[in-house]
């Protein structure tokens, strides 16, 4: 028995010792299988961010004197039409689009719904590649979702600005039109002048509601922790996109 035990460890090849390659491999493999993939918001933003429209608006103001202003919008589908804010493009007398590629056109309001401050402004010449957003359901949204905002802030083309639901089925005064608003999600991530007409978003990149308002007991029009959205489903309603 000794013999045959002897014998058959002769036939086992020892191992060959490791080196410090070896060692070093070894240690980088188990690190890179535990290291977290990209956060929740660098996603969303790759994901919506090809949908997103500056929007630029010329204008003449009451004393005579011409104005500009800008907003953003979000691509609704193959036709390059762009969901926004009314507010954003009504009494414009001229309207350009700033697509995610860089080409820009000139466009005009084809629905317009004071109820919901919404609109649908269409394009004169689409970009080359249409790349609609993704549309989410609002209902899924609770107070503590994770709220993004996509848009451009004081000309601050692309932002991305993140936090909560801070809550729902909320109502707003217009202070222009007196227009009572309501059913709005309330959000606390940062929306401030420009940003009306874009996106908010869920942590899947899915757009589920249009920016319309910051609230702020003061006259400065910066942002205080209140932003207000309309949920996709009434903002789709009212722009005549089909029910989902």
């Amino acid at each position: 028995m000794l013999a045959m035990v002897l014998g058959y460890g002769a036939l086992q090849p020892r191992p060959e010792p490791l080196t410090r390659t070896d060692v070093r491999q070894a240690i980088d493999s188990a690190l890179a299988s535990q290291t977290p993939g990209p956060p929740d918001a660098e996603l969303v933003y790759a994901a919506v961010r090809p949908s997103i429209v500056t929007i630029r608006t010329e204008s003449t103001n009451a004393d005579g004197s011409d104005g500009d202003a800008s907003g953003t919008g979000v691509v609704i589908n193959g036709e390059g039409e762009v969901l926004t804010a009314l507010h954003v493009v009504d009494g414009a007398s001229a309207i350009s689009l700033i697509f995610s590629d860089g080409s820009s056109t000139g466009a005009t309001i084809t629905v317009r719904d004071q109820a919901t401050d919404i609109a649908v402004v269409t394009p004169d010449t689409p970009p080359g590649a249409v790349v609609p957003a993704v549309l989410g359901n609002p209902s899924e949204m609770q107070i503590g979702s994770d709220a993004f905002i996509v848009g451009n802030p004081f000309g601050l083309v692309g932002s991305l600005s993140t936090g909560v639901v801070s809550g729902l089925d909320r109502s707003f005064r217009d202070p222009d039109t007196r227009e009572v608003h309501t059913g709005l999600i309330q959000v606390d991530a940062a929306v401030n002048p420009g940003n009306s007409g874009g996106p908010l978003v869920d942590r899947a990149g899915r757009v589920v509601g249009i920016v319309i308002a910051l609230v702020n007991p003061t006259e400065q029009e910066v942002f205080i922790g209140i932003g207000l959205a309309v949920p996709i489903d009434v903002a789709g309603g009212a722009a005549g996109l089909p029910p989902y």
